[in-house]
């Protein structure tokens, strides 16, 4: 799934971000263990690089307890530092994995509009293809009549089918009729798009209410995953969205998008330290295949400038 492509993309993903660690990084030189004022710039450079207060602090207190055999020069700081990164993420690196039983595994997926929600499920969809999962969309966003046609359009590009209800109509009878059809034509994965707005936070929590009611139904296990998709250029806005959607709907994982080279991609650690919610996947461009399962340690190694 990941050759030297997806490498060079997730370099590019984190470009900035690993930049801007390197920068303030650089100068800090030490003899086997590093002095109090230079494990205090490393921490602030963390937390300039977003990968936030926790992190920050964590990553300090490890390197304060390494010693350098050869000298604390920048090479092996970075290197201490990825590998500490790593011990952060490794942990909350989690495909989605197609498990249900019976079928359909039904994946809600949430976030703000802007996101990048729609093409993240044209994307996931095309993943799942690729795995040979029979997939299907359910266009539960019904109140925005060009959310409905954006996921149509990208249906028929993907080439899965998609249930849909007029605008304006009730989500949770779209979902009821998709999982009905998905049950039927024995599909693997049902992919559920659904309101983004977050202005009126209890008529979306009554609406993903209703919708969970609808499917525990028809069948109790349903849904299987409630995946966030957050837009890594919020920076440490992604992370009060994870707090609001986690009390809104029982949010069981996170996808990251738009890691295109100007994203704060540091804030990946951030909501890894704090939450450790899995995170399933991420996202580094427009193209299909511009999603795939997150590699903990080849993410740390890019942010920490060692890749």
């Amino acid at each position: 799934m990941s050759g030297p492509n997806w490498t060079d993309r997730v370099f590019g993903g984190f470009k900035k971000t690993s930049e801007r660690l390197t920068e303030n990084l650089s100068g800090i030189v030490g003899k086997t263990r590093l002095e109090p004022g230079q494990l205090d710039e490393i921490e602030d450079a963390l937390i300039l690089s977003d990968l936030g207060p926790r992190a920050a602090s964590r990553i300090r207190d490890k390197l304060a307890e390494t010693r350098f055999e050869r000298g604390a020069d920048e090479q092996a700081i970075k290197e201490a530092v990825a590998e500490e990164l790593a011990a952060i993420l490794r942990p909350v690196a989690k495909p989605i994995d197609v498990v249900a039983f019976p079928r359909p595994q039904v994946i809600l997926v949430i976030g703000v509009n802007g996101s990048g929600k729609t093409t993240t499920i044209a994307k996931l969809a095309h993943y799942f293809q690729e795995l040979d999962y029979g997939v299907m969309l359910a266009a539960g966003d019904t109140f925005r009549a060009a959310a409905i046609e954006q996921l149509a359009v990208w249906a028929d590009r993907v080439g899965v089918p998609i249930v849909r209800g007029p605008e304006g109509g009730d989500p949770s009878a779209v979902v009821f009729d998709a999982v009905k059809e998905a049950t039927d034509k024995g599909i693997d994965a049902l992919i559920v798009d659904t309101a983004g707005r977050l202005q009126n936070k209890r008529e979306l929590m009554d609406e993903l209410a209703k919708i969970r009611r609808v499917l525990g139904r028809i069948n109790p296990e349903a849904p299987h995953d409630v995946v966030l998709v957050l837009d890594a250029t919020n920076g440490q806005n992604a992370l009060q969205q994870i707090d609001t959607f986690k009390e809104v709907a029982g949010v069981t994982g996170l996808i990251m998008t738009k890691l295109d080279g100007t994203a704060r991609g540091g804030v990946l650690v951030a909501a890894a330290e704090q939450y450790g919610l899995p995170i399933h996947a991420i996202g580094v461009g427009e193209k299909l295949d511009d999603l795939r399962p997150f590699d903990p340690d080849l993410v740390a190694r890019v942010i920490a400038g060692v890749a």
